[in-house]
């Protein structure tokens, strides 16, 4: 697409959001974020965007975007760029995937993660027995949901949910990456 610098995805890059589609006529465009706090979106200048799995107008390869503004609008991120001058410019990023570094995440809290970081850990019980891998997070709504596939895909369970809930869980390492819960494997 002209006037965006063809780039490489950096090695970090976490998939971030959505390109909805054109905002106004002045090149800005509305994003759908992947996290009900957009925080990531608004840590980076820089996006790093792929096209969407079928793009027959808009462009090919990782393209490099620089951010001049992003404000929340309801469940939406209102965005303009450097080099998108106009709708038709806005409409060709139609459907393409956001990326962003991981090292330009804001630093989380105490106890707080990004569910990216969560995703793959080992999860042990109090007893120390393996239960699985973090395959997926799921919001419920009061909380989040830890979906723990089994380590071994030879076995023939189902994913354990495990509330991401202090009462459940004891400690999240990751360094070592491992999760350790106060869980049984027949809850």
């Amino acid at each position: 697409m002209e006037g965006l610098e063809p780039a490489e995805l950096p090695a970090d890059a976490v998939e971030v959001g959505r390109v909805l589609d054109a905002w106004g006529i002045k090149g800005g465009f509305r994003v759908q974020p992947y996290s009900a706090s957009p925080e990531a979106l608004f840590s980076s200048r820089r996006w790093y965007l792929e096209p969407p799995e079928r793009s027959p107008e808009g462009f090919v390869g990782t393209r490099c975007l620089r951010i001049q503004s992003a404000r929340e609008h309801g469940r939406a991120v209102l965005v303009t760029a450097q080099d998108i001058s106009d709708r038709s410019a806005a409409e060709k990023l139609r459907g393409a995937r956001i990326f962003v570094p991981r090292s330009s995440f804001p630093t989380p809290k105490a106890d707080e993660y990004y569910w990216v970081d969560l995703i793959g850990l080992t999860v042990r019980n109090r007893e120390g027995l393996l239960l699985g891998t973090v395959r997926d997070l799921m919001p419920t709504g009061p909380q989040t949901v830890l979906v723990v596939a089994p380590k071994d895909p030879a076995q023939q369970r189902p994913p354990i949910l495990i509330p991401f809930v202090s009462a459940f869980v004891d400690d999240v390492d990751l360094g070592q990456r491992v999760i350790a819960v106060d869980w049984q494997p027949d809850y």
